[in-house]
């Protein structure tokens, strides 16, 4: 399996934390990986889509980032980058999301290490690939 890891590094020790958990994951798993960055979590959606359209043969992706702030405001962004990724899991394309919302960066960074965010999102991505898999879904 081949996978990309995109993760926005907005805030870099939460993003740490986060791709610390999916490349254990994904290396348990014995998934090959590579990553690319992001500025923040409303261009995973896009460069998620840009990737599965490009020549490069990947079988499933893992958005990682974080949200933190005032929550009215934060609840934007996050939402929107929700609905972004559900499309494109709507489309057939195999991903795990690991985007934390909270409000602040120090929690957020919580939450990525206690919850082990990062490596849910890639055990979740690696699902969805086996499970395309095993019905014969052509990527």
């Amino acid at each position: 399996m081949n996978i990309l890891i995109v993760e926005a590094r907005y805030h870099p020790d939460v993003a740490d934390a986060l791709v610390d958990g999916a490349t254990a994951a994904l290396e348990k798993g014995g998934a090959q990986f590579e990553r690319m960055s992001v500025p923040g979590v409303l261009e995973i959606p896009a460069a998620i889509a840009i990737a599965s359209r490009s020549p490069r043969p990947f079988d499933g992706y893992v958005a990682l980032g974080s949200v933190a702030g005032h929550v009215q405001v934060a609840g934007i962004f996050y939402a929107e980058a929700m609905r972004g990724l559900v499309s494109l899991g709507g489309a057939g394309i195999a991903l795990g999301n690991g985007i934390v919302l909270a409000t602040d960066e120090g929690a957020a960074r919580d939450l990525a290490v206690t919850q082990d965010v990062g490596g849910d999102a890639a055990r979740a991505c690696l699902a969805l690939v086996t499970f395309g898999d095993r019905l014969g879904y052509g990527r």
